[in-house]
């Protein structure tokens, strides 16, 4: 009667898990040194350049409204309006089927966000005392402006931190300000959470797919170190308990010997 041949089943030999686990870990340790060296730098940079604050212009008076504006009743039809401040004139915000449109309170003519107007609310909000290099228009956000929507302009200056503002050319909202070391930080971030294209989020695929590759290292690890060990290797804590054992012993059987005799 022949046997039947039973189909080989297929193991990972311990080798081929240390070449594994070798590579594995070289690949994310250095993600590890790199999640430690960008985080020391986000600790070590100054929050307040990171934020883009500077220092604030002494507190004015704020003149109160005309008296003389043109009456919200005949600006047509508007969903939203809202009467607000630029560059110290007062503006009427108004919203109609989703477009926004700014009109001059006084003289009711709409007011155009210009190239000149964005350097000046940029002056005005972040308190620039150095001049201005240059102006470009920006139809949609690069990086830096990432958090906000729509047409911009960007106004550099030339003060220490190569700080550029952004304004929006629709508003004329002062949007966020940033400088070298806003930069700075934010590629560390980039390298921190791993998000090499948008620097927005650390919830994507790859950073998970290193958290599990993590896991999956300290388990492989963990059994590797276990496969390493040998029986010999455990003699010294064996022979200790024999020892022990041993000594326990004897002082047993001199007990039992001393019962025999004096039984006989």
């Amino acid at each position: 009667m022949q046997r039947v041949a039973r189909p080989s089943r297929f193991k990972i030999q311990p080798i081929l898990w240390r070449k594994i686990h070798k590579w594995v870990g070289l690949i994310l340790g250095l993600q590890f040194v790199i999640w430690t060296i960008s985080g020391a730098i986000m600790a070590l940079l100054d929050m307040d350049k990171v934020g883009g604050h500077s220092t604030a212009a002494p507190v004015e008076a704020v003149s109160p409204w005309p008296s003389k504006m043109v009456p919200v009743g005949s600006l047509g039809p508007v969903e939203q309006l809202s009467l607000r401040r630029v560059l110290d004139r007062p503006v009427y915000e108004l919203v109609h089927d989703g477009d926004l449109r700014l009109l001059d309170a006084i003289t009711g003519q709409p007011l155009v966000i210009t190239g000149p107007v964005a350097g000046a609310i940029a002056k005005q909000a972040f308190h620039h005392d150095s001049p201005i290099t240059s102006i470009e228009r920006l139809e949609k956000p690069n990086l830096e402006a990432r958090e906000h929507e729509g047409p911009m302009w960007r106004i550099n200056f030339a003060d220490e931190e190569n700080s550029s503002s952004y304004v929006s050319a629709v508003s004329g909202q002062a949007l966020v300000n940033r400088g070298d070391t806003w930069r700075t930080w934010d590629f560390v971030w980039m390298l921190h959470n791993m998000d090499y294209v948008n620097r927005s989020s650390f919830n994507h695929p790859l950073i998970i797919f290193v958290a599990f590759g993590a896991l999956w290292l300290s388990f492989t690890g963990f059994y590797l170190l276990f496969k390493s060990f040998r029986r010999r290797e455990f003699n010294w804590v064996l022979g200790r308990g024999a020892r022990e054992g041993k000594e326990g012993a004897k002082p047993a059987k001199a007990k039992n010997q001393e019962r025999t005799d004096s039984d006989r």
